[in-house]
């Protein structure tokens, strides 16, 4: 049985399923085990492979109560990113490069049915008054909708899958990002309650770098994690407050910013507070935290360099408070910030830590940095595969001041 036959075949299940049986009083076991018995009666005297079989199954199933072609995606770990165009153009991340789908939705009303579950789910709205939405899947993936008439190609959905193991400092170590001694160095830099900023562009890992990072962070300290969307895996920490923001409803009330949340956490009497990512004006806010006794405290944002990412931090800050003075601001980050580490991801897909860099002060009107660490490429790379190793640079750390209070003598 061909692809073709075999939708034609699900098509056919899925409208005799949903004529026939009460959908409304059946549970989902009761509606699995009478699908199989409606597919094995549709298949007799025909030749199928039980793996066959069962995907047709599924698939009718998921049309039903599932997510339809999303549940077969979702189910496979190797696909790393999801981008629906429009019901007919569904393309996947796999092993770092992407691919379209010879798979599609059967309608563009089916899609739109699907994404109402997602964001209902959640507790989201989305329609034709409020077309784009940031919400996640019950796994905990990262969903962004946008639909008609804004999306011209019809309902586009985005969604970057969760991993189902929480990414480790060892698994960075094993993929090549950084090496066993700097993972060493950035251990004492995060228990000694520097505050870290990770910086890179879309999809170079700053997420799950945040996560790796966090693993060191010591158990008995008390963490609040601030997102538009959850999706930080955070272990170990028993005393762990996550929040996360709210859009505004159809009629324009109910919104809860970063911001908000920045703020409010602050009375938590928190130790360290981790926003998952500084893209507007919580971004003063997050910097005021740093300087008010909440060291220890990380961050990501989008950019493609570490002094790219001091622009940003500039632009965001005049985004929540237009009136400041760019002097004054330099120095509020010059002061909160103090180890930058730079992500990107490389001509071969590849993801590497490139660059950690100290935030030494502010001089002349400048924020002074001191690269410690940079990423070198060396002769074995080639236009197709990137080999290098993070290097130390010939500069001293200059603030070792945090270091000696947690009682570390060693040298990053």
């Amino acid at each position: 049985m061909d692809f073709e036959q075999e939708q034609e075949l699900v098509a056919q299940i899925k409208r005799y399923v949903t004529e026939n049986l009460p959908l409304s009083e059946i549970s989902d076991e009761d509606l699995e085990e009478q699908i199989e018995n409606i597919v094995a009666r549709y298949l007799e005297g025909m030749y199928c492979s039980i793996d066959q079989r069962v995907s047709i199954v599924k698939q009718v199933y998921s049309s039903i109560r599932g997510f339809g072609l999303l549940d077969s995606i979702m189910s496979d770990d190797t696909i790393t990113e999801v981008m629906i165009n429009g019901h007919e153009n569904v393309f996947i991340e796999q092993n770092g490069r992407l691919f379209k789908l010879d798979k599609q939705f059967e309608s563009q009303r089916r899609l739109e049915d699907i994404i109402q579950r997602i964001v209902g789910m959640a507790g989201r709205e989305v329609n034709q008054a409020n077309p784009i939405c940031d919400t996640r899947l019950p796994d905990g993936s990262r969903v962004n909708v946008v639909l008609p008439p804004i999306a011209l190609c019809g309902p586009t959905v985005t969604i970057r899958k969760f991993s189902k193991t929480p990414m480790t400092i060892e698994k960075l170590i094993e993929y090549g990002s950084i090496t066993q001694d700097i993972a060493d160095k950035l251990e004492l830099l995060v228990k000694a309650k520097y505050n870290i900023f990770i910086s890179g562009g879309t999809g170079s890992g700053k997420t799950t770098f945040l996560n790796a990072l966090s693993n060191y962070i010591p158990h008995d300290e008390r963490v609040i994690t601030i997102e538009d969307s959850a999706e930080l895996q955070i272990k170990r920490i028993d005393n762990l407050v996550s929040l996360e923001a709210r859009n505004a409803n159809a009629s324009g009330a109910g919104q809860i910013t970063i911001r908000d949340l920045i703020k409010s956490s602050l009375r938590m009497r928190p130790e360290r507070i981790i926003v998952g990512e500084c893209r507007g004006g919580e971004a003063l806010d997050m910097l005021q935290a740093m300087n008010t006794g909440h060291d220890g405290s990380l961050s990501t944002g989008h950019a493609n360099s570490t002094e790219d990412m001091l622009s940003r931090l500039e632009t965001m800050v005049l985004q929540g408070s237009a009136g400041l003075p760019l002097e004054a601001i330099r120095q509020q980050i010059a002061s909160a910030v103090d180890i930058i580490i730079h992500l990107s991801r490389l001509r071969d897909k590849s993801r590497k830590t490139m660059e950690i860099t100290e935030v030494v002060g502010y001089e002349n009107g400048h924020i002074v940095l001191n690269p410690l660490y940079r990423f070198e490429e060396d002769e074995y790379s080639t236009l197709e595969h990137v080999s290098g190793t993070l290097k130390r640079t010939n500069n001293e750390m200059v603030n070792t001041y945090k270091l000696q209070l947690s009682g570390v003598r060693a040298v990053i």
